[in-house]
């Protein structure tokens, strides 16, 4: 692939990343629960090599081309935010927080995290409607190999960006607990606002 394109498409995708959402506000939430970050961020990046994986079978061509089941999976994950800001505002992390196996914490952490970015319609978004503007029949490589190649960039700036921003969270809001529950719950409140938005959006073009 040319380097000029690849340099765009890294550009392009930094600045999507770096615009927070529930992501964001996930990574944020896992900051403030302990050890929990790297497994959060890896459930993220995990959902997103799933997005990937489709892609470069040709899958998303297909969701792209049934707007019924595009539709569904954004009503599907805008429900899975709602629920989980909710129980993020009902509990809201903080430095050190404990109550489950350590185990059973990082796996859950991992699932959500996966969830989140594998059903989150900016992730959607990339994949089918900016990924595809990046490829080229003109070029040595496969059109497949450019997906993976473009999909793998996207997986490495979501894996810098949220580990900055989750451990970022935790180092300044370690030793402050009153302040760490504040950030906790706006980022509840962001979930729950981002998934309610994606839900009456959808469901109004029923």
């Amino acid at each position: 692939m040319d380097n000029g394109l690849l340099l765009s498409f890294l550009a392009l995708d930094l600045l999507l990343v770096c615009v927070p959402g529930a992501d964001w506000a996930y990574a944020i939430s896992a900051g403030l629960r302990g050890r929990s970050v790297g497994w959060a961020v890896g459930g993220l990046v995990a959902g997103y090599a799933l997005h990937t994986v489709l892609a470069v079978a040709g899958l998303a061509v297909l969701v792209a081309g049934e707007p019924r089941l595009l539709t569904a999976l954004t009503v599907a994950g805008a429900g899975y935010l709602v629920w989980l800001g909710w129980g993020v505002l009902r509990r809201p992390g903080t430095p050190g927080a404990t109550g489950e196996p350590a185990e059973a914490s990082r796996t859950r952490v991992f699932l959500r995290g996966a969830t989140i970015s594998g059903l989150n319609p900016k992730g959607l978004l990339l994949y089918l409607s900016v990924l595809p503007q990046f490829l080229t029949t003109q070029g040595n490589l496969p059109v497949p190999v450019q997906t993976a190649t473009l999909g793998l960039l996207h997986m490495a700036c979501c894996a810098a960006v949220y580990l900055t921003v989750g451990l970022g969270a935790r180092a300044v809001l370690g030793t402050r607990p009153s302040a760490a529950r504040a950030v906790a719950r706006t980022s509840g409140a962001a979930m729950l606002g981002i998934g309610a938005f994606l839900l009456v959006q959808r469901l109004a073009t029923l």
